[in-house]
């Protein structure tokens, strides 16, 4: 169980590499469930309005155009074990990755929220 959790904290580690940031123009295309998952969330939170439905979908719009998939998805994989406890859980607070990689999605939905709110 250990050499899993090792095994995705280093995948983790080696898809945030500090620089990486797709070119200027690069489709950074979301699988679609990914995006619905999001609106729906976001609509939970925001009311189930046609209003909040454009909203939600320019915020995860502007989270895609600004952070590749995989960073977007070892993000919210460093915030859902950070709600675990135990051993495992961390392994995900106060080291420099996962504080990277949240810190990176904040950084995208801040930009969402200001565009799209």
């Amino acid at each position: 169980m250990k050499r899993a959790i090792l095994g995705l904290w280093a995948a983790l580690a080696l898809a945030l590499p500090a620089a990486a940031q797709p070119a200027p123009g690069t489709v950074n295309d979301y699988p679609t469930d990914a995006r619905a998952e999001y609106v729906f969330s976001c609509m939970a939170v925001n009311g189930q309005s046609a209003d909040a439905l454009e909203r939600c979908s320019c915020s995860i719009d502007t989270i895609a155009s600004i952070l590749p998939y995989d960073h977007y998805v070892a993000s919210e994989t460093v915030l859902r074990m950070r709600q675990t406890s135990g051993e495992r859980a961390a392994l995900f607070r106060g080291t420099q990755p996962a504080t990277d990689a949240v810190a990176e999605l904040r950084r995208a939905q801040a930009e969402a929220e200001m565009l799209c709110f």
